[in-house]
């Protein structure tokens, strides 16, 4: 299915979805037969080089297709199949069709270079005031100094304005539901960040029902990333497949893959690597002995500034060693030592 083409069956997935008629969870033996027609999934969370938070991706004015294309092809060239890219609701509140657009575009792209993105809905992460339009530029030396919110911690804590995020999420998911190139959906990054905690609950339980009642083929997941029982119990309860987050050693990463493994349903990291305590020599061996997929934290050096450490102050110079991020501005390896072991683990010819 391609957006321009949207049929008849869309739309009334679209009506289910506002009209709050929810599919049942996967069963263990669905998401499994999903798991198994994967290939090992490496990928990376992606936003381009030019853009300091999504909706500098994602609005029209900064929509960057040509900058998407080249860095999705060096990702390709790494071995990367796969890529863990954020939306945002005010970029579709804003402009929805020519959101959907956009998004068809990226997915067009993405599928060129062989790679199937996992796309994710909303964000407790940073900025907690999300405004459409220009963005700011980013504050120098600061980590992800413009990343955004979605839909910020006001509404998050405002069920009354949930309407417009229900309608968001049954377009979005609606219209992409039996889109093949998307991959899965994360209806929810880091729910209970910034303070949030369980006030965040309640959205998290909302999306999967929103999301459920467009009934993608794709499967739905919420990734565990701290301790929060109440959170986690209902995300690895509710998701089609199990992901999280893992920035830890090694031990860590093991002993954790082991438990997540015990619910018998397939195990993915969608976010893992900071220098020097997890690295590519580290843990991707960990991840492909284990068969689980796993997206590090980024790709290409640019406005969101992950090569420095959570926590940096203004003004900070550039690390000696950095903390995310994989390739230099024009795509050549941080580190070839990490380029050169995973094109090796991923089976990718060199460029």
């Amino acid at each position: 299915m391609r957006l321009l083409g949207t049929t008849v069956l869309l739309a009334a997935l679209a009506g289910a979805a506002l009209a709050g008629e929810a599919a049942p969870r996967w069963s263990a033996e669905q998401a499994s037969r999903w798991h198994d027609r994967q290939p090992w999934l490496v990928g990376c969370n992606f936003i381009p080089s030019t853009a300091a938070n999504q909706l500098e991706m994602w609005q029209a004015a900064t929509f960057d297709a040509d900058t998407i294309d080249r860095e999705l092809g060096w990702a390709a060239g790494v071995g990367f199949n796969t890529v863990r890219t954020y939306l945002h609701d005010l970029a579709w509140q804003t402009d929805p069709d020519g959101f959907k657009r956009r998004i068809d575009t990226f997915l067009s792209v993405a599928q060129r270079r062989g790679i199937r993105p996992m796309l994710v809905v909303f964000d407790d992460c940073w900025n907690a005031d999300p405004k459409a339009g220009p963005q700011p530029a980013p504050v120098p030396g600061v980590h992800n100094s413009r990343w955004l919110q979605s839909p910020g911690k006001a509404v998050v804590n405002d069920p009354a304005q949930w309407g417009r995020l229900q309608r968001y999420v049954a377009d979005v998911i609606g219209t992409f539901a039996r889109d093949e190139r998307v991959l899965a959906w994360d209806l929810y990054n880091e729910p209970g960040n910034s303070g949030q905690g369980a006030k965040s609950l309640p959205l998290v339980k909302k999306a999967f029902e929103w999301a459920r009642a467009a009934e993608p083929i794709q499967p739905l997941t919420v990734g565990v990333w701290h301790g929060n029982k109440v959170l986690n119990d209902f995300q690895l309860a509710a998701s089609d497949v199990v992901t999280f987050h893992n920035y830890s050693d090694a031990g860590s990463l093991k002993r954790q893959i082991a438990r997540l493994k015990a619910r018998g349903r397939p195990v993915l990291c969608t976010e893992w690597m900071r220098r020097p305590v997890s690295t590519v020599p580290t843990h991707l061996p960990i991840f492909r002995a284990e068969g689980v997929g796993c997206w590090m934290w980024g790709l290409v050096a640019g406005k969101t500034q992950t090569i420095y450490p959570w926590g940096s102050k203004q003004g900070a110079p550039e690390p000696a060693r950095w903390f995310h991020d994989l390739l230099r501005p024009d795509g050549s390896p941080y580190v070839p030592e990490e380029v050169h072991l995973l094109r090796h683990l991923t089976k990718a010819p060199a460029p």
